[in-house]
Protein backbone atom coordinates (compact mmCIF):
# COMPACT_ATOMS: atom_id res chain seq x y z
CA UNK A 1 0.00 0.00 0.00
CA UNK A 2 1.49 3.65 -1.17
CA UNK A 3 0.38 7.06 -0.44
CA UNK A 4 0.02 9.61 -2.79
CA UNK A 5 3.67 10.52 -3.44
CA UNK A 6 4.00 6.74 -4.17
CA UNK A 7 5.80 5.92 -0.55
CA UNK A 8 4.82 2.65 1.69
CA UNK A 9 2.70 3.40 4.25
CA UNK A 10 3.84 2.57 7.56
CA UNK A 11 1.66 0.00 9.78
CA UNK A 12 -0.96 1.27 12.35
CA UNK A 13 1.66 -0.27 14.81
CA UNK A 14 3.83 2.89 14.03
CA UNK A 15 2.95 6.11 14.32
CA UNK A 16 1.93 7.25 11.18
CA UNK A 17 4.08 9.99 9.99
CA UNK A 18 2.27 13.18 7.93
CA UNK A 19 3.85 15.66 5.98
CA UNK A 20 5.46 18.14 7.33
CA UNK A 21 4.77 22.44 6.07
CA UNK A 22 7.32 23.55 3.72
CA UNK A 23 7.39 26.42 5.16
CA UNK A 24 -8.12 38.24 1.52
CA UNK A 25 -11.20 37.81 -2.60
CA UNK A 26 -13.15 40.47 -1.67
CA UNK A 27 -16.21 39.23 -3.01
CA UNK A 28 -16.82 36.59 -0.45
CA UNK A 29 -15.27 37.88 2.63
CA UNK A 30 -17.66 38.47 5.38
CA UNK A 31 -17.51 40.33 8.19
CA UNK A 32 -17.99 38.28 12.02
CA UNK A 33 -19.11 41.21 13.47
CA UNK A 34 -22.88 41.91 12.33
CA UNK A 35 -25.81 41.79 14.92
CA UNK A 36 -26.36 38.19 15.86
CA UNK A 37 -29.40 36.73 14.49
CA UNK A 38 -31.09 34.77 16.97
CA UNK A 39 -32.66 31.74 15.39
CA UNK A 40 -35.87 30.00 16.41
CA UNK A 41 -35.93 26.71 18.36
CA UNK A 42 -37.59 24.82 16.41
CA UNK A 43 -35.16 25.79 13.74
CA UNK A 44 -32.13 25.01 15.49
CA UNK A 45 -31.79 23.63 18.66
CA UNK A 46 -28.82 23.84 20.86
CA UNK A 47 -27.36 20.55 22.47
CA UNK A 48 -24.52 20.17 24.51
CA UNK A 49 -24.85 16.13 25.77
CA UNK A 50 -22.08 14.37 27.15
CA UNK A 51 -19.45 12.43 25.11
CA UNK A 52 -19.92 8.61 25.34
CA UNK A 53 -16.15 8.53 26.23
CA UNK A 54 -13.81 10.77 28.00
CA UNK A 55 -13.34 13.45 24.95
CA UNK A 56 -9.54 14.26 24.20
CA UNK A 57 -8.03 16.91 25.50
CA UNK A 58 -7.50 19.17 22.47
CA UNK A 59 -7.19 22.78 22.70
CA UNK A 60 -9.99 25.29 20.90
CA UNK A 61 -6.24 27.02 18.99
CA UNK A 62 -5.78 23.27 17.85
CA UNK A 63 -9.47 22.49 16.90
CA UNK A 64 -10.25 26.00 15.54
CA UNK A 65 -6.93 27.71 14.84
CA UNK A 66 -5.13 28.13 11.27
CA UNK A 67 -2.08 29.69 10.77
CA UNK A 68 -0.92 31.31 7.60
CA UNK A 69 2.69 32.05 8.47
CA UNK A 70 2.56 35.08 7.17
CA UNK A 71 2.02 34.76 3.42
CA UNK A 72 -0.81 36.42 2.00
CA UNK A 73 -2.36 36.47 -1.37
CA UNK A 74 -0.38 38.39 -4.29
CA UNK A 75 -2.10 38.70 -8.06
CA UNK A 76 -0.41 41.83 -8.99
CA UNK A 77 0.42 42.43 -12.23
CA UNK A 78 4.27 42.60 -12.94
CA UNK A 79 5.36 45.50 -14.47
CA UNK A 80 6.10 43.65 -17.86
CA UNK A 81 2.95 42.30 -18.01
CA UNK A 82 1.45 46.31 -17.88
CA UNK A 83 3.99 48.05 -19.60
CA UNK A 84 6.30 45.40 -21.52
CA UNK A 85 4.32 42.80 -22.07
CA UNK A 86 6.12 40.11 -24.30
CA UNK A 87 4.68 38.47 -27.27
CA UNK A 88 2.69 35.88 -25.49
CA UNK A 89 0.99 38.25 -22.94
CA UNK A 90 0.23 41.13 -25.53
CA UNK A 91 -1.98 43.81 -23.94
CA UNK A 92 -5.96 43.60 -24.42
CA UNK A 93 -7.96 45.31 -26.57
CA UNK A 94 -10.95 45.44 -28.78
CA UNK A 95 -10.26 42.35 -30.69
CA UNK A 96 -11.58 41.01 -34.04
CA UNK A 97 -11.00 37.82 -32.99
CA UNK A 98 -13.81 36.17 -30.90
CA UNK A 99 -14.02 32.99 -28.64
CA UNK A 100 -17.57 31.25 -27.59
CA UNK A 101 -17.06 28.92 -24.97
CA UNK A 102 -19.45 26.53 -23.62
CA UNK A 103 -18.66 25.44 -19.96
CA UNK A 104 -18.68 21.84 -19.14
CA UNK A 105 -19.77 20.68 -15.71
CA UNK A 106 -20.67 21.81 -12.42
CA UNK A 107 -20.55 24.66 -10.52
CA UNK A 108 -16.84 24.34 -9.79
CA UNK A 109 -15.84 22.71 -12.89
CA UNK A 110 -17.65 25.53 -14.91
CA UNK A 111 -16.01 28.50 -12.59
CA UNK A 112 -12.47 27.03 -13.33
CA UNK A 113 -12.88 26.32 -16.85
CA UNK A 114 -14.65 30.14 -17.23
CA UNK A 115 -11.06 31.27 -15.36
CA UNK A 116 -8.94 29.06 -17.88
CA UNK A 117 -10.68 30.70 -20.88
CA UNK A 118 -10.28 34.14 -19.87
CA UNK A 119 -6.31 32.83 -19.28
CA UNK A 120 -6.59 31.69 -22.92
CA UNK A 121 -8.46 34.36 -24.47
CA UNK A 122 -5.25 36.57 -23.00
CA UNK A 123 -2.75 34.35 -24.74
CA UNK A 124 -4.43 34.62 -27.71
CA UNK A 125 -5.65 37.88 -27.72
CA UNK A 126 -9.42 37.48 -28.32
CA UNK A 127 -12.11 38.58 -27.26
CA UNK A 128 -14.48 36.49 -25.00
CA UNK A 129 -18.09 36.23 -25.13
CA UNK A 130 -19.85 35.20 -22.02
CA UNK A 131 -19.88 31.36 -21.73
CA UNK A 132 -22.93 29.26 -21.88
CA UNK A 133 -23.12 26.93 -18.93
CA UNK A 134 -24.04 23.65 -18.84
CA UNK A 135 -27.35 22.67 -19.26
CA UNK A 136 -27.42 18.83 -19.59
CA UNK A 137 -24.97 17.44 -17.18
CA UNK A 138 -26.28 15.40 -14.11
CA UNK A 139 -28.34 18.60 -12.44
CA UNK A 140 -29.80 19.45 -15.63
CA UNK A 141 -29.91 23.42 -14.68
CA UNK A 142 -31.08 26.15 -16.74
CA UNK A 143 -29.43 28.45 -14.98
CA UNK A 144 -27.78 30.99 -17.29
CA UNK A 145 -24.29 33.21 -16.53
CA UNK A 146 -25.98 36.35 -14.82
CA UNK A 147 -28.41 34.21 -13.11
CA UNK A 148 -24.82 32.38 -10.65
CA UNK A 149 -22.35 35.22 -11.08
CA UNK A 150 -22.77 38.83 -11.42
CA UNK A 151 -22.16 39.25 -15.09
CA UNK A 152 -21.46 43.05 -14.84
CA UNK A 153 -19.20 43.34 -11.90
CA UNK A 154 -17.23 40.52 -13.56
CA UNK A 155 -16.60 42.47 -17.02
CA UNK A 156 -15.57 45.38 -14.67
CA UNK A 157 -12.68 43.22 -12.75
CA UNK A 158 -11.25 41.79 -16.18
CA UNK A 159 -11.51 44.80 -18.16
CA UNK A 160 -7.37 45.23 -18.24
CA UNK A 161 -7.03 42.20 -18.86
CA UNK A 162 -9.08 40.62 -21.19
CA UNK A 163 -12.00 42.45 -23.33
CA UNK A 164 -15.10 40.21 -22.85
CA UNK A 165 -18.84 41.30 -24.02
CA UNK A 166 -22.52 39.87 -23.51
CA UNK A 167 -23.04 38.56 -26.80
CA UNK A 168 -21.36 38.55 -30.38
CA UNK A 169 -21.95 41.82 -32.56
CA UNK A 170 -24.77 41.48 -34.72
CA UNK A 171 -23.02 41.22 -37.83
CA UNK A 172 -21.15 37.83 -36.56
CA UNK A 173 -24.31 35.97 -35.04
CA UNK A 174 -24.66 34.28 -38.46
CA UNK A 175 -20.89 34.04 -39.24
CA UNK A 176 -19.41 30.31 -39.85
CA UNK A 177 -17.20 29.76 -36.51
CA UNK A 178 -14.27 27.21 -36.38
CA UNK A 179 -14.76 24.28 -33.35
CA UNK A 180 -11.65 23.31 -31.68
CA UNK A 181 -11.31 21.32 -28.98
CA UNK A 182 -8.03 22.74 -26.85
CA UNK A 183 -5.79 20.02 -25.59
CA UNK A 184 -5.95 19.24 -21.88
CA UNK A 185 -3.00 20.75 -20.16
CA UNK A 186 -1.76 22.77 -22.65
CA UNK A 187 0.97 25.60 -21.75
CA UNK A 188 1.79 29.21 -23.53
CA UNK A 189 3.56 27.81 -26.35
CA UNK A 190 0.26 25.95 -27.67
CA UNK A 191 -1.91 28.82 -27.35
CA UNK A 192 0.43 30.78 -29.70
CA UNK A 193 0.04 28.31 -31.90
CA UNK A 194 -3.40 28.45 -31.64
CA UNK A 195 -4.00 31.77 -32.86
CA UNK A 196 -3.51 30.31 -36.51
CA UNK A 197 -7.21 29.28 -36.09
CA UNK A 198 -8.70 33.04 -36.52
CA UNK A 199 -6.87 33.49 -39.85
CA UNK A 200 -9.68 32.03 -41.44
CA UNK A 201 -12.34 32.91 -39.05
CA UNK A 202 -13.79 35.37 -36.56
CA UNK A 203 -15.40 33.45 -34.42
CA UNK A 204 -14.01 30.00 -32.94
CA UNK A 205 -16.50 27.92 -30.46
CA UNK A 206 -14.87 25.67 -27.59
CA UNK A 207 -17.17 22.79 -26.73
CA UNK A 208 -15.26 22.17 -23.29
CA UNK A 209 -13.62 24.94 -21.15
CA UNK A 210 -12.18 22.19 -17.91
CA UNK A 211 -8.65 21.76 -17.32
CA UNK A 212 -7.17 24.14 -20.55
CA UNK A 213 -4.16 25.38 -18.97
CA UNK A 214 -1.28 23.19 -17.49
CA UNK A 215 -1.31 23.58 -13.75
CA UNK A 216 2.42 24.27 -13.87
CA UNK A 217 5.12 26.56 -15.91
CA UNK A 218 2.71 28.62 -17.04
CA UNK A 219 4.35 32.72 -16.98
CA UNK A 220 3.34 34.03 -13.77
CA UNK A 221 1.06 36.70 -15.23
CA UNK A 222 -1.12 34.55 -16.49
CA UNK A 223 -1.51 32.53 -13.44
CA UNK A 224 -1.96 35.54 -11.42
CA UNK A 225 -4.88 36.26 -13.90
CA UNK A 226 -6.03 32.61 -13.14
CA UNK A 227 -6.40 34.18 -9.61
CA UNK A 228 -8.03 37.22 -10.26
CA UNK A 229 -10.56 35.66 -11.97
CA UNK A 230 -11.44 32.91 -9.68
CA UNK A 231 -11.38 35.07 -6.19
CA UNK A 232 -11.94 38.76 -7.18
CA UNK A 233 -13.96 38.80 -10.36
CA UNK A 234 -16.15 35.89 -10.67
CA UNK A 235 -18.52 36.53 -7.87
CA UNK A 236 -21.61 35.07 -7.77
CA UNK A 237 -25.18 37.51 -8.03
CA UNK A 238 -26.66 39.43 -5.12
CA UNK A 239 -29.33 36.71 -4.38
CA UNK A 240 -26.40 34.26 -4.00
CA UNK A 241 -24.34 36.45 -2.14
CA UNK A 242 -27.14 37.99 -0.46
CA UNK A 243 -28.64 34.71 1.06
CA UNK A 244 -25.13 33.46 1.72
CA UNK A 245 -24.00 36.07 3.58
CA UNK A 246 -27.33 35.99 6.14
CA UNK A 247 -26.68 32.03 6.52
CA UNK A 248 -22.81 32.38 7.37
CA UNK A 249 -24.07 35.11 9.78
CA UNK A 250 -27.08 32.84 11.43
CA UNK A 251 -24.34 30.16 11.94
CA UNK A 252 -21.89 32.62 13.44
CA UNK A 253 -24.61 33.76 15.98
CA UNK A 254 -24.16 30.16 17.35
CA UNK A 255 -20.66 30.42 17.23
CA UNK A 256 -17.59 28.41 15.57
CA UNK A 257 -19.01 26.14 13.15
CA UNK A 258 -17.60 23.38 10.89
CA UNK A 259 -18.60 23.21 6.79
CA UNK A 260 -19.28 19.75 5.89
CA UNK A 261 -18.90 18.68 2.62
CA UNK A 262 -20.64 15.53 2.55
CA UNK A 263 -20.37 13.57 -0.66
CA UNK A 264 -22.67 10.48 -0.05
CA UNK A 265 -24.97 11.45 -3.02
CA UNK A 266 -26.32 8.67 -5.18
CA UNK A 267 -23.98 9.75 -8.37
CA UNK A 268 -21.12 9.96 -6.42
CA UNK A 269 -21.71 6.39 -4.93
CA UNK A 270 -22.56 4.97 -8.41
CA UNK A 271 -19.81 6.77 -10.65
CA UNK A 272 -17.07 5.17 -7.62
CA UNK A 273 -19.34 1.95 -7.56
CA UNK A 274 -18.73 2.54 -3.64
CA UNK A 275 -21.16 0.16 -1.73
CA UNK A 276 -19.23 -0.43 1.65
CA UNK A 277 -22.88 -0.68 4.27
CA UNK A 278 -24.90 -0.20 1.57
CA UNK A 279 -27.84 -3.34 1.26
CA UNK A 280 -27.48 -5.64 -1.92
CA UNK A 281 -30.39 -4.17 -3.26
CA UNK A 282 -28.85 -0.86 -2.98
CA UNK A 283 -25.69 -1.42 -4.79
CA UNK A 284 -27.69 -3.29 -7.32
CA UNK A 285 -29.45 0.36 -8.08
CA UNK A 286 -26.00 1.83 -8.44
CA UNK A 287 -24.86 -0.66 -10.88
CA UNK A 288 -27.85 -0.07 -12.72
CA UNK A 289 -27.48 3.81 -12.68
CA UNK A 290 -23.65 3.42 -13.33
CA UNK A 291 -24.41 0.68 -16.53
CA UNK A 292 -27.12 3.24 -17.99
CA UNK A 293 -25.11 6.14 -17.69
CA UNK A 294 -23.13 6.71 -20.94
CA UNK A 295 -20.28 8.88 -20.49
CA UNK A 296 -19.25 6.90 -17.20
CA UNK A 297 -16.31 5.29 -18.96
CA UNK A 298 -15.38 2.74 -16.22
CA UNK A 299 -18.64 0.38 -15.29
CA UNK A 300 -17.14 -2.62 -13.57
CA UNK A 301 -15.25 -1.62 -9.85
CA UNK A 302 -13.94 -3.59 -7.34
CA UNK A 303 -15.83 -1.76 -4.18
CA UNK A 304 -13.41 -3.32 -2.34
CA UNK A 305 -10.46 -1.96 -3.59
CA UNK A 306 -11.75 1.18 -4.45
CA UNK A 307 -12.33 1.40 -0.31
CA UNK A 308 -8.92 0.12 0.68
CA UNK A 309 -7.13 2.90 -1.63
CA UNK A 310 -8.94 5.39 -0.52
CA UNK A 311 -11.26 6.13 -3.00
CA UNK A 312 -14.78 6.18 -1.42
CA UNK A 313 -16.43 9.15 0.30
CA UNK A 314 -16.25 8.34 4.13
CA UNK A 315 -19.92 7.23 5.22
CA UNK A 316 -21.83 9.55 7.39
CA UNK A 317 -21.30 7.25 10.30
CA UNK A 318 -17.04 7.37 9.57
CA UNK A 319 -17.58 10.97 9.35
CA UNK A 320 -18.94 11.11 13.00
CA UNK A 321 -15.93 8.97 14.54
CA UNK A 322 -13.66 10.98 12.44
CA UNK A 323 -14.88 14.41 14.07
CA UNK A 324 -15.64 12.96 17.37
CA UNK A 325 -11.63 11.55 17.13
CA UNK A 326 -10.33 15.17 16.08
CA UNK A 327 -11.79 16.19 19.29
CA UNK A 328 -15.09 18.10 18.29
CA UNK A 329 -17.30 17.54 20.95
CA UNK A 330 -20.98 16.88 20.55
CA UNK A 331 -22.01 20.57 21.13
CA UNK A 332 -20.10 21.71 17.85
CA UNK A 333 -22.42 23.30 15.31
CA UNK A 334 -21.14 21.18 11.93
CA UNK A 335 -23.15 22.93 8.54
CA UNK A 336 -24.02 20.33 5.96
CA UNK A 337 -22.59 21.51 2.70
CA UNK A 338 -24.19 18.59 0.38
CA UNK A 339 -26.77 17.42 -2.21
CA UNK A 340 -29.36 14.79 -0.84
CA UNK A 341 -27.64 12.00 0.86
CA UNK A 342 -28.12 8.57 -0.22
CA UNK A 343 -30.56 6.59 2.09
CA UNK A 344 -31.53 9.75 4.02
CA UNK A 345 -31.70 9.11 7.69
CA UNK A 346 -31.19 5.63 7.33
CA UNK A 347 -27.49 6.46 7.01
CA UNK A 348 -27.53 10.10 8.54
CA UNK A 349 -29.12 9.06 11.89
CA UNK A 350 -25.65 7.95 13.55
CA UNK A 351 -23.33 11.04 12.46
CA UNK A 352 -26.73 12.94 14.15
CA UNK A 353 -26.27 10.96 16.98
CA UNK A 354 -22.55 12.01 17.33
CA UNK A 355 -22.64 15.62 16.60
CA UNK A 356 -27.15 16.76 16.65
CA UNK A 357 -26.22 19.91 15.97
CA UNK A 358 -26.21 19.24 12.60
CA UNK A 359 -27.67 21.88 10.36
CA UNK A 360 -28.62 22.55 6.28
CA UNK A 361 -29.58 25.37 4.26
CA UNK A 362 -32.66 24.22 4.73
CA UNK A 363 -32.91 24.78 8.59
CA UNK A 364 -31.08 27.92 8.43
CA UNK A 365 -33.08 30.06 5.58
CA UNK A 366 -36.78 30.36 5.41
CA UNK A 367 -38.98 28.20 2.39
CA UNK A 368 -39.37 32.07 1.27
CA UNK A 369 -35.24 32.13 0.87
CA UNK A 370 -35.24 29.23 -1.00
CA UNK A 371 -37.87 29.48 -3.62
CA UNK A 372 -36.16 31.25 -5.62
CA UNK A 373 -33.57 28.82 -5.91
CA UNK A 374 -35.81 25.73 -6.29
CA UNK A 375 -34.96 23.11 -8.97
CA UNK A 376 -31.53 25.00 -9.76
CA UNK A 377 -28.64 22.88 -8.38
CA UNK A 378 -26.16 24.98 -9.64
CA UNK A 379 -27.47 28.08 -7.88
CA UNK A 380 -27.84 25.80 -4.35
CA UNK A 381 -24.17 24.26 -5.03
CA UNK A 382 -23.01 27.86 -4.68
CA UNK A 383 -24.42 28.90 -1.25
CA UNK A 384 -22.83 25.80 -0.14
CA UNK A 385 -19.50 27.05 -1.64
CA UNK A 386 -20.03 30.77 -0.02
CA UNK A 387 -20.62 28.96 2.87
CA UNK A 388 -17.71 26.52 2.91
CA UNK A 389 -15.24 28.99 2.19
CA UNK A 390 -16.52 31.26 5.22
CA UNK A 391 -16.48 28.56 7.95
CA UNK A 392 -14.28 28.37 10.41
CA UNK A 393 -13.26 24.68 9.10
CA UNK A 394 -13.98 23.11 6.14
CA UNK A 395 -13.82 19.13 6.02
CA UNK A 396 -14.25 17.44 2.78
CA UNK A 397 -15.21 13.66 3.23
CA UNK A 398 -13.77 13.42 -0.60
CA UNK A 399 -12.16 15.02 -3.17
CA UNK A 400 -13.89 16.22 -5.65
CA UNK A 401 -14.14 20.08 -7.88
CA UNK A 402 -15.84 21.48 -5.05
CA UNK A 403 -13.49 20.08 -2.48
CA UNK A 404 -10.44 21.37 -4.61
CA UNK A 405 -12.01 25.04 -5.35
CA UNK A 406 -13.09 25.24 -1.50
CA UNK A 407 -9.51 24.47 -0.55
CA UNK A 408 -7.73 26.65 -2.63
CA UNK A 409 -9.88 29.57 -1.88
CA UNK A 410 -9.01 28.82 1.48
CA UNK A 411 -5.98 29.45 0.84
CA UNK A 412 -5.79 32.33 -0.70
CA UNK A 413 -7.93 33.89 2.29
CA UNK A 414 -5.15 33.23 4.49
CA UNK A 415 -4.94 29.38 4.96
CA UNK A 416 -7.69 29.18 6.68
CA UNK A 417 -8.46 26.06 8.33
CA UNK A 418 -9.35 22.99 5.91
CA UNK A 419 -9.10 19.35 7.15
CA UNK A 420 -8.46 16.71 4.52
CA UNK A 421 -9.18 13.62 5.75
CA UNK A 422 -6.86 10.78 4.96
CA UNK A 423 -9.44 7.95 3.78
CA UNK A 424 -6.84 5.44 2.94
CA UNK A 425 -5.48 5.58 6.71
CA UNK A 426 -8.66 6.10 7.99
CA UNK A 427 -10.16 2.77 6.30
CA UNK A 428 -7.64 1.41 8.24
CA UNK A 429 -8.59 2.20 11.44
CA UNK A 430 -12.27 1.38 11.35
CA UNK A 431 -11.16 -1.80 10.04
CA UNK A 432 -9.44 -2.96 13.25
CA UNK A 433 -12.77 -1.21 15.05
CA UNK A 434 -14.83 -3.63 13.37
CA UNK A 435 -12.85 -6.49 14.31
CA UNK A 436 -12.55 -5.12 17.75
CA UNK A 437 -8.75 -4.75 17.30
CA UNK A 438 -9.16 -1.13 18.80
CA UNK A 439 -11.89 0.92 20.59
CA UNK A 440 -13.62 4.41 20.07
CA UNK A 441 -11.59 6.57 22.53
CA UNK A 442 -8.56 7.70 23.48
CA UNK A 443 -6.29 5.36 21.49
CA UNK A 444 -8.01 5.79 18.76
CA UNK A 445 -8.29 9.47 18.73
CA UNK A 446 -4.42 9.74 19.40
CA UNK A 447 -3.85 7.63 15.99
CA UNK A 448 -6.39 10.11 14.36
CA UNK A 449 -4.85 13.70 15.18
CA UNK A 450 -1.38 12.06 14.68
CA UNK A 451 -2.24 11.22 11.10
CA UNK A 452 -3.67 14.39 10.65
CA UNK A 453 -1.26 16.70 12.10
CA UNK A 454 0.07 18.35 9.05
CA UNK A 455 -3.01 17.75 6.57
CA UNK A 456 -5.32 21.40 8.11
CA UNK A 457 -4.40 23.91 4.87
CA UNK A 458 -0.75 25.04 6.15
CA UNK A 459 1.19 26.94 3.80
CA UNK A 460 2.70 25.02 1.30
CA UNK A 461 4.20 24.36 -2.49
CA UNK A 462 2.24 22.63 -4.89
CA UNK A 463 2.68 19.20 -5.19
CA UNK A 464 3.76 18.03 -9.23
CA UNK A 465 3.58 15.13 -10.96
CA UNK A 466 3.48 11.97 -9.63
CA UNK A 467 6.91 9.66 -9.95
CA UNK A 468 6.73 7.46 -13.21
CA UNK A 469 4.44 9.35 -14.70
CA UNK A 470 5.39 10.27 -18.16
CA UNK A 471 4.21 12.75 -21.09
CA UNK A 472 1.06 14.83 -21.20
CA UNK A 473 -0.90 11.86 -18.44
CA UNK A 474 2.01 13.85 -15.65
CA UNK A 475 -0.28 16.74 -15.75
CA UNK A 476 -2.90 14.60 -14.92
CA UNK A 477 -1.35 13.88 -11.41
CA UNK A 478 0.11 17.00 -10.47
CA UNK A 479 -2.27 18.76 -7.89
CA UNK A 480 -4.74 21.46 -9.26
CA UNK A 481 -3.58 24.76 -9.53
CA UNK A 482 -7.06 26.03 -8.07
CA UNK A 483 -6.20 23.30 -5.21
CA UNK A 484 -3.62 25.54 -4.32
CA UNK A 485 -2.49 28.37 -6.03
CA UNK A 486 0.83 28.65 -4.00
CA UNK A 487 3.55 29.85 -4.97
CA UNK A 488 2.43 32.10 -7.54
CA UNK A 489 -0.68 33.71 -6.14
CA UNK A 490 0.63 33.22 -2.03
CA UNK A 491 3.27 35.36 -0.80
CA UNK A 492 5.44 35.85 2.50
CA UNK A 493 4.26 39.19 3.74
CA UNK A 494 7.15 42.22 1.57
CA UNK A 495 7.70 39.55 -0.58
CA UNK A 496 6.26 39.96 -4.13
Amino acid sequence: MANRRGAPLPTLRLRRLARPPISRCACLLVTSTAALLVLSLHQIARVDLPSPYPPLQVSNDQLWGSNGYGYHACVTPTYKYIVTPSFELSAPKESDRYMTVRSNGGLNQMRTGICDMIAVARLVNATLVIPQLDKRSFWQDTSTFKDIFNEPGFIKALEGDVHIVSDLPESLQSAPRARKHFTSWSGASYYEDAKELWKDHKVVHIPKSDSRLANNGLPIDIQRLRCRCLYQALCFSDPIEDLGKKLVERLKSRGKFIALHLRYEKDMLAFTGCTYGLSESEAEELRIMRERTSHWKVKDINSTEQRSGGNCPLTPKEVGMFLRAMGYTKSTWIYLAAGEIYGGDKYMSKLKSYFPNLVSKEVLATKEELEKFKNHASQVAALDYKISVESDVFIPSHSGNMARAVEGHRRFLGHRKTVNPDRRGLVELFGLLEKGELMEGPKLSSLVTEMHKYRQGAPRKRYSSLPGSKGRARARTEESFYENPFPECICLTGKH
